[in-house]
């Protein structure tokens, strides 16, 4: 891929994926107004449990079939690819959706709020929409079209805030039924992007060629399952966060949710925001490292858009750390005096982590278009054993409270960012580039079985990223 036609697609899905970010983070200004704290409480509590079953249905589909798509393009084959993909998560969301649904008054339990079970079933035909408008954005972005992302996304934050708004006001004297309807909004707003994508998917001039081989639903599960396993892993640990770290904090004092609350809605939220300036160059670098015709080009590839990352990151982060106040004082000026204060404290501590996060997204989508998708599953899984480890010990003191969650997620993205840095510089000793792989096709066709097989030794978070529908609720 040319470097233009590289920057022309960063561009397009990073300004949408900014948008829609946007969009989110300011439509939890006049949520919060409507909700109160009661009703945002269970509204932010559903989260967790939620981007979990997304992760088990269909995080790192798009990375993953955007390189098959990317790899089989050429031949005709991505087409066939997609439709078989779109057969399997079918079946995969939809049975999240029925999981979701039926376990949730249990996890309501677990979380000691049994109103979360309304809210889950709200949220729970989420699960079956996002793991087909997944599907639909791969395929889109493996043909190195990202404008059906970008535009898709966008609706979705806009038909979320309109809808979400209206219902909560309208149900603002019920706090549970107000975020049973927000959370509704959600439901809606993915639904409206299928709409669109499936749209966009018929208009497109069906492929006269074929690939050899076609790709099956079993080909591309096992190229998305390393990217679905390193994704889930960072899902999985927010959702235990929302327990151990309440419980920790509990045993100090009584504003334990409160506190958790202004961790996760607040500073993270903030926190995301430069993710998503970067979530371009996470999206655009899958296909072009996977068209690279060698190893040392993959990895020229890699540099390239991690450098990049560093550039758009950077300044955010600075910006994060030194004007706190302010945009807490603009963002949130309904918070007490303490509330705020702890807020700013947390915004210039989990700041570093723009940077780091932003950095990991991209460089774990590098690692998916390598072929080295496992390596990002390690990483993760090494990052987060880090984070939970510290959040043990720092969050009990009250010395450090809340802010010690903070610092264990700045270690946390710290680890992943250098490991993942690690897996992409070093080399493949002994071992041809998976992309020059003779093909068992025989007539130069791709292998789908092969390239699950390089993805299974190998892994993407950037999923990650592809489908952070918590970092955008």
């Amino acid at each position: 891929m040319k470097h233009k036609s590289f920057f022309k697609n960063v561009a397009v899905i990073s300004i949408g994926g900014f948008l829609a970010r946007g969009i989110g983070a300011l439509y939890r200004v006049p949520l919060v107004g409507a909700l109160g704290g009661y009703g945002m409480g269970l509204y932010q509590m559903a989260y967790p449990f939620f981007c979990l079953m997304l992760t088990f249905s269909s995080a790192g589909v798009p990375a993953a079939l955007s390189r098959m798509v990317a790899r089989e393009e050429g031949r005709g084959g991505g087409r066939q690819t997609a439709l078989a993909a779109l057969k399997l998560f079918f079946l995969l969301g939809l049975t999240g959706s029925v999981v979701m649904a039926v376990f949730a008054p249990l996890v309501g339990k677990m979380q000691k709020e049994a109103a979360l079970a309304a809210c889950y079933r709200a949220l729970s035909p989420s699960v079956f929409l996002v793991a087909l408008v997944s599907v639909l954005r791969g395929y889109f972005q493996g043909k190195s079209n990202m404008a059906p992302t970008a535009v898709s996304e966008i609706a979705e934050q806009v038909i979320k805030a309109a809808a979400g708004t209206l219902f909560a006001y309208r149900l603002a004297a019920d706090p549970v039924r107000a975020a049973e309807a927000a959370l509704f909004a959600v439901t809606l707003s993915e639904g409206a992007a299928l709409v669109y994508l499936l749209a966009r998917w018929r208009r497109e001039e069906r492929s006269r060629m074929l690939p050899v081989r076609p790709a099956t639903g079993y080909d591309v599960f096992r190229a998305a399952l390393p990217v679905m396993v390193s994704a889930s892993l960072l899902p999985l640990s927010q959702t235990v966060d929302s327990v151990l770290v309440v419980r920790l904090l509990a045993r100090h004092t009584p504003r334990a949710v409160a506190l958790y609350g202004l961790l996760s809605g607040g500073a993270a939220a903030l926190i995301r925001l430069p993710a998503a300036l970067c979530c371009g160059i996470a999206a655009a670098a899958v296909p072009s490292v996977s068209r690279a015709a060698s190893e040392e080009e993959a990895r020229e590839r890699s540099l390239r858009a991690i450098s990049l990352a560093l550039l758009l990151s950077v300044p955010c982060a600075l910006g994060l750390f030194f004007f706190a106040e302010p945009i807490v004082r603009l963002l949130y000026g309904g918070l007490s005096a303490e509330d705020a204060a702890v807020l700013v404290r947390l915004v210039r501590i989990l700041s570093f982590s723009a940077v780091s996060l932003s950095a990991t997204d991209v460089l774990a989508a590098c690692l998916t278009g390598m072929g080295r998708a496992g390596h990002a599953a390690l990483s993760m899984l090494a990052a987060v054993t880090v984070k939970l480890f510290v959040q043990l010990l720092l969050v009990p003191d009250p010395a450090f409270s809340v802010e010690g969650a903070a610092l264990a997620a700045d270690l946390c993205y710290l680890v992943a960012f250098f490991l993942d840095l690690f897996y992409t510089i070093r080399k493949k000793r002994g071992k041809a580039y998976d992309h020059g792989r003779e093909s068992r096709n025989g007539a130069g066709g791709s292998d789908p079985a092969g390239e699950g097989g390089a993805l299974l030794r190998g892994q993407g978070a950037g999923a990650h990223r592809g489908n952070s529908l918590g970092a955008n609720a």
